[in-house]
Order: C-alpha cells, then structure tokens, then sequence
C-alpha cells in the first residue's frame, strides 16, 4: 500500500486540496477465512487509494454470517470509482462506499413465520428491492422455527429514500404473509 512517506511527500492533513485527494470510506462484508482482507486491500492499492485505517470488526457477525470491516482512504475523486468496481470485481461485498450512500436508518418489525418463509430469502429480497443493508436483526420464535416469530431489523438506507424502502418492505411482506411494524415518520405535529 502507498503512504506519504513511501511516495516521498510530507502530508500536510489537508487532504481535499493536497492535489485533489479526498478521503472516502468504504464498508465491507468478509468471509471469515484467512486471507480475506488482504484480498479486499488489494483492489484499493491497485486502483491508487491510500489507506489511513482499518476497523476489522471480527467480534461482530453480520446476518449473513461475515464480518464486518470499515476501511478508511484516500484517492482522488476519479479513482474512486474504480476501486469500489476493483473491489466488487474481486467478488467483495460493498456495503457501503463513499458519503452519500445509506446516510438513514429505519427499523421495523417482521412479525410470522419468518423461519419456515425462509428468513434469509426475506433478508436478501428486502436489501435486493428496498435498496438497504441489513445492520442489525432480532429474532424471537417463542413458538421455535416452524411457529410464528417476530424479527426487529435496522436497515441503512438512502438518504431520503425512507419512502420506497417502505413500500418495498410492505410489498415483501404481504408476498410472504407478514405483518409489518413500521417507524413512525414525521413529527412534525
């Protein structure tokens, strides 16, 4: 990986007018197996981007089982893109990449047969049609799998996108017979 000292220059912490380099985030999913990481780091140095950090969250699983990893760079603003297209072509889960992206969260309230409608189908179509990341999910089945359980799930979002998250979800879950708690939006009252 390139770093200012490798490159011969002083950093002067400015990095939006040090020649255009800005610094970005990106948010990864890993499989946790060896080497991983090291293979999502690749596309970033191939691509120009310096890193600055990297929060490997190995204690934290995410509903899919891997491991959350946030990694902190800088780039010029044109090379941005390619890495985060390095990084999906190197089969790396991009959760999230850049500012803009997923800047609201929402969570809502599954209630049915969540387990035996399979539940990680649920989770894939609600992040495939709504646009969202699954950040966190609560299940209870008091009833175990084949009775009826309720599911808490924070999803981030696109920012001021809340509404056709909202109506995906909907859609998904009157599809697979589930009762949906939504946020109360608004507050203005």
């Amino acid at each position: 990986m390139d770093n200012a000292a490798d490159a011969g220059d002083e950093p002067d912490g400015d990095a939006e007018t040090d020649g255009g380099v800005r610094a970005y985030t990106v948010r990864l999913e890993l499989v946790d197996e060896p080497g991983e990481l090291l293979r999502a780091l690749k596309p970033i140095s191939d691509n120009g981007g310096n890193l600055l950090s990297i929060h490997h969250e190995r204690g934290n699983i995410t509903p899919r089982g891997h491991i959350p990893v946030e990694v902190d760079m800088e780039c010029p603003p044109d090379r941005f893109d390619d890495i985060v297209e390095g990084l999906r072509d190197a089969g790396v889960n991009v959760i999230q990449a850049g500012a803009e992206r997923y800047g609201e969260e929402i969570s809502v309230v599954l209630v049915g047969h969540l387990v035996a409608n399979d539940l990680s189908e649920t989770l894939s179509r609600i992040e495939d049609e709504a646009s969202a990341v699954v950040l966190d999910l609560s299940l209870t089945a008091p009833e175990g799998t084949e009775g009826v359980a309720s599911a808490r799930i924070r999803l981030a979002i696109d920012s001021g996108r809340t509404t056709e998250a909202l109506e995906s979800i909907r859609a998904i879950g009157s599809a697979k017979d589930l009762t949906v708690v939504e946020p109360l939006l608004g507050g203005d009252a």
